[in-house]
């Protein structure tokens, strides 16, 4: 058995050093079906173990340094740096112009540079921007640090979304998105616990209690990010905590899948050209819009929301109370991914989460009982975290190509993040927020649900005439390699609806 095991190693090596060879080394050729699966079950295990948790806390962290502003704001930022409502919009503004218009590159330096230094990288510089955050005196000093705060974590989002959509199968790819977003909800429960006790600091070294939100915080991130440089680790072909066997199984699961991520490829502008003129792209990116003007209204606003309702009676108080409506959107968004995983379908629980936070805005509009409108938040947070995850696993799913997967993942969540402008700017009118409200009603109902349904129905369509052989005539003539770079044009390539 020694032997043999010696034998597979060398011969592992050797395809790796020669191409193509290395896609057809099987190092469980001649086992049987229940041998696999346990092999299999087992691999997974140890990806998600590797994976997963340790980029949970970076998105945890990324979420609660962009919207610890929110909290910022009830512990006195606004009455410090004596800003006006049209002023603190725009610290909310400038951040999401950055931040969206440097996404759609970020994929590609992703790819470049590896994840495992483009990742960390980020995290220090953002950590950095953050800390000195605490140190602002004025609006035009918080508007600079808002401004590199964006740029900084901008290839956060979109590049593991990207990663991890080149570890998994697409019907695995839905769960692993929503652990992985469901941190954002967790840093908005966590953020206001956090928050609750570093404002205990107020005073300490002669700073307010929200500048030491901003500079602990931000030291966190520090530490993490640098922390990250062993814990992030490359794309399934480098990655070297993968013996090579394991590395040959995750890539042959990848092309049992149809994944073209599990071959090399050379960017090239042709993969940009490609990116632009698919439908999907342009259709994921209003659908994603939907989900990120309500996410990032709720994100920011909560805080004041809830000390409008007249509930929090101190800032303490206030923060604690904005911690229950993450845990519940943090439940719910795991549970869809599972259930959509499941089913191997994302548009419908698109439509239903989206009819859902619908609702939950009813309830802020129509009541002034503070009991319905706290209510109102759980149910709002319910229908919005659930979408964001299930839209960009969505996306994954139905795009192929290993720099064209990337770039369309950046637009989609770029120009998603774009619209965060808009949520900066519709919230003016306390107690009640009736502009603020109606507008997020607005994007869940007409581009959320609207889109998520116009998406499924013309992936069915398609599915149809795949089945039917309509396609068939796309591959006439093409070689193997042509075929394969055909990615999700395919003939044999079905849409997850």
């Amino acid at each position: 058995m020694i032997g043999e095991s010696s034998s597979i190693n060398t011969i592992g090596i050797e395809t790796a050093a020669i191409g193509d060879r290395k896609e057809e080394w099987d190092p469980d050729a001649g086992l049987s079906d229940v041998e696999r699966a346990r092999i299999e079950k087992k691999l997974l295990r140890r990806l998600d173990f590797k994976l997963i948790p340790w980029l949970c806390i970076l998105y945890l962290l990324a979420f609660l340094d962009r919207a610890n502003i929110g909290n910022a704001k009830v512990a006195g930022l606004s009455h410090d740096l004596h800003l006006s409502t049209a002023q603190f919009n725009a610290t909310l503004t400038i951040f999401f112009v950055s931040y969206s218009v440097f996404e759609p590159l970020t994929n590609v330096l992703l790819k470049r540079l590896r994840p495992s230094v483009f990742i960390p990288l980020i995290m220090v510089v953002w950590g950095i921007v953050m800390t000195f955050m605490g140190f602002v005196h004025n609006w035009s000093g918080l508007m600079a640090a808002r401004w590199f705060l964006g740029l900084a974590e901008a290839g956060l989002f979109p590049g593991i979304n990207y990663y991890l959509s080149c570890w998994y199968k697409r019907s695995e790819f839905g769960i692993r998105a929503a652990l992985f977003f469901s941190a954002a909800a967790i840093s908005g429960s966590f953020g206001g616990l956090l928050a609750a006790a570093i404002e205990q600091m107020n005073g300490v070294g002669g700073k307010r209690g929200w500048a030491w939100i901003f500079i602990l915080e931000g030291l966190l991130t520090v530490l993490f990010g640098i922390a990250s440089f062993w814990f992030v680790y490359d794309f399934p072909s480098e990655a070297k905590f993968l013996s090579p066997e394991d590395r040959a199984r995750v890539m042959r699961r990848l092309r049992a899948d149809k994944q073209s991520s599990a071959n090399s490829e050379s960017f090239s502008w042709a993969c940009l050209w490609s990116a632009l003129r698919d439908w999907k792209m342009w259709l994921g990116m209003s659908i994603y819009m939907g989900t990120t003007v309500p996410l990032y209204a709720f994100s920011i606003f909560l805080p004041s929301i809830i000390r409008d309702l007249g509930w929090g009676t101190t800032v303490v108080q206030t923060q604690l109370y904005s911690v229950p409506p993450y845990v519940a959107a943090a439940l719910l968004t795991v549970a869809v991914g599972w259930l959509s995983d499941r089913t191997r379908t994302r548009g419908i629980y698109n439509v239903a989460s989206s009819l859902v936070g619908s609702a939950g805005f009813v309830m802020l509009l129509a009541s002034k009982n503070p009991g319905v409108q706290y209510a109102g938040t759980f149910i709002g947070a319910m229908g919005i975290y659930p979408c964001i995850s299930n839209t960009i696993t969505w996306t994954a799913n139905n795009v192929e190509g290993v720099y064209r997967r990337g770039i369309i993942l950046g637009f989609v969540i770029g120009w998603g993040n774009l619209n965060g402008i808009v949520s900066s700017n519709i919230y003016f009118s306390p107690p009640h927020y009736l502009e603020g409200h109606g507008i997020v009603l607005g994007f869940l109902f007409v581009f959320l649900s609207g889109g998520s349904l116009l998406m499924t129905i013309l992936l069915r369509l398609e599915n149809k005439k795949r089945a039917q052989g309509k396609r068939d005539c796309w591959v006439e003539g093409k070689s193997e390699k042509e075929i394969k770079a055909m990615g999700d044009r395919r003939p044999d390539f079905f849409y997850t609806p």
